[in-house]
C-alpha cells in the first residue's frame, strides 16, 4: 500500500491532480481503477467480525468505502489542503450531509442570504421542521454577521462568491466571528474551484463541492464531495453517511478522477475567456450590472483578489428591458447554450428569476438582486471571439 501511496510531500498542485491518491492493484494498470463492486469477500467469519467492529480496516460494503472512492478523495484532499474528505452522489448531498450530520433539535444556523436555491430550501424549509433555528444575513455586511453571531450557534453557511450574483464574503472576518460563537463555518466553494480558492486557509472548516461542475467539468456526471479535518470527517460526517446513503458511484468517481488530470488547463481557460467577455460586456448599451469579481467595478473587486487568484469562471449580467428583453436575448442566442447547469467546457446561460431561483419571493429576489433581466453566465472552453460574437448578435436582437 505504501508503494501505491507515495509520499506526496512536495509535490505541487498540478503533480497531485495527475498522481495524488493512485492505488494500483496487484496489475500495475497506468490508469486508475474502477471497482464496480457493491461487496467485498471475507477470507473467515472471524476476518467479518473484525472488519464490522473495526479492529481490522477494510472495505466492507461501497456504500461505506470503494476504492476507486477513495482515490478521488485523496487527490481532494491532497489539492484542498485538507485533512480528510468524502464523497457524495451531487453537490446538493455534499451541502445537506454537512450542515444535517451536525445538528440537532435547539440548533442553530447563521447564513448568508445569499445562496443557491437548493440551499435556500434546505435552510428555510427543512431544517425549521425538526427544531432548527437559522437565521439569514447579507454575506457581504459584516455588522450583520457580527449581530448574528452574538449568540452561541452550531454552523455557518456560505458561498463565495455567490450564486447568482457574486458576492464576496469576506471569509476571515466571518470564520473569526463564528468561532467565537462556537460554530463550524461551512464554504461552498463550488464557484471558485478548488484551484482558485483555499477556504481552509481563510478560516473556515468544512469545504463542500459540487464535483458536477468543474471537477467533472464536461456535463457527464453528477457529484459531491465535503473536506474537513479528520475528527469531523471521521466522526461526525462518515456515521451519518454510512447509516443514510448518498453513495458516489464509483462510475462517476472514475469519471472525476479523470477529469481532474485536466483541471488547472480547463480552469485557467474558463477564467482567461471569462474576463475577456467580461470586459466586452462591461459598460455596452442596453445592459446595466455586468458582475464579474476580476473587473475593478466588482463591488468586492479587492476582498476577491485577496482571497482568489483569479476571477472566476461565470459572470452575471443584468438587461434593461427585464425578462422580456433577457428572454429575447436567451432565445437568439446560437452557440452558447440555454441550462442551469455551469462549470462546464462548453458556455452557458440562464435566467436565475425563472429557473434555479424560482422559488424565491419577488421580495425576496430583488432583495438578492435577482431581478427579471439578470442573466447568468457560466463561461466555457470555446475561442473568446466567437462568443463575443454570439453576445453581440442575441444584445442586438434584445434590443
Amino acid at each position: 500500500m505504501s508503494e501505491n501511496n507515495p509520499d506526496t510531500d512536495g509535490w505541487r498542485e498540478a503533480t497531485l491532480l495527475v498522481r495524488g491518491g493512485t492505488i494500483r492493484s496487484e496489475h500495475r494498470e497506468t490508469s486508475e481503477g474502477l471497482y464496480l463492486t457493491s461487496g467485498y469477500v471475507y477470507g473467515s467469519a472471524e476476518e467479518a467480525e473484525a472488519s464490522f467492529s473495526n479492529k481490522l480496516e477494510r472495505y466492507v460494503y461501497s456504500r461505506y468505502a470503494n476504492p476507486t472512492l477513495t482515490m478521488l478523495e485523496d487527490r481532494l484532499r491532497l489539492i484542498e489542503g485538507a485533512e480528510a474528505c468524502r464523497t457524495t452522489a451531487s453537490g446538493m448531498a455534499a451541502v445537506y450531509a454537512a450542515l444535517v450530520c451536525q445538528l440537532k433539535a435547539g440548533g442553530r444556523v447563521v447564513a448568508a442570504r445569499a445562496l443557491f436555491g437548493s440551499c435556500l430550501y434546505i435552510l428555510q424549509e427543512i431544517l425549521p421542521r425538526f427544531g432548527v433555528e437559522v437565521e439569514l444575513v447579507d454575506g457581504i455586511d459584516l455588522d450583520q454577521w457580527a449581530a448574528a453571531l452574538s449568540r452561541p450557534t452550531d454552523v455557518v453557511l456560505v458561498e463565495s462568491p455567490s450564486n447568482p450574483t457574486l458576492e464576496i464574503v469576506d471569509l476571515p472576518a466571518i470564520a473569526e466571528l463564528a468561532h467565537a460563537a462556537g460554530a463550524r463555518v461551512i464554504v461552498d466553494n463550488v464557484f471558485a474551484t478548488p484551484l482558485l480558492q483555499k477556504p481552509l486557509k481563510l478560516g473556515a472548516d468544512i469545504v463542500v463541492y459540487s464535483a458536477t461542475k468543474h471537477i467533472d467539468g464536461q456535463g457527464r456526471c453528477l457529484g459531491g464531495a465535503v473536506l474537513g479535518d479528520t475528527a469531523f470527517i471521521k466522526d461526525v460526517l462518515t456515521p451519518f453517511l454510512r447509516h443514510t446513503g448518498p453513495a458516489l458511484s464509483p462510475f462517476n468517481a472514475w469519471v472525476m478522477l479523470k477529469a481532474l488530470e485536466t483541471l488547472p488547463l480547463r480552469v485557467e481557460k474558463h477564467c482567461r475567456n471569462a474576463l475577456e467577455v467580461a470586459r466586452f460586456l462591461d459598460g455596452r448599451k442596453g445592459l446595466g450590472r455586468v458582475l464579474y469579481p476580476g473587473l475593478e467595478s466588482h463591488p468586492q473587486h479587492a476582498l476577491a483578489m485577496r482571497q482568489m487568484t483569479a476571477g472566476g469562471t461565470v459572470i452575471a449580467f443584468e438587461l434593461a428591458g427585464g425578462k422580456d428583453a433577457a428572454f429575447r436575448f436567451l432565445n437568439a442566442l446560437k452557440l452558447i447554450d440555454i441550462s442551469n447547469n455551469l462549470g462546464d467546457s462548453k458556455s452557458l446561460i440562464c435566467h436565475p428569476a425563472t429557473t434555479t431561483h424560482q422559488r424565491l419571493s419577488d421580495a425576496d429576489k430583488a432583495h438578492l438582486g435577482i431581478t427579471p433581466g439578470l442573466l447568468r453566465l457560466s463561461v466555457g472552453l470555446e475561442d473568446a471571439a466567437d462568443l463575443r460574437d454570439d453576445l453581440e448578435q442575441a444584445l442586438a436582437a434584445a434590443s
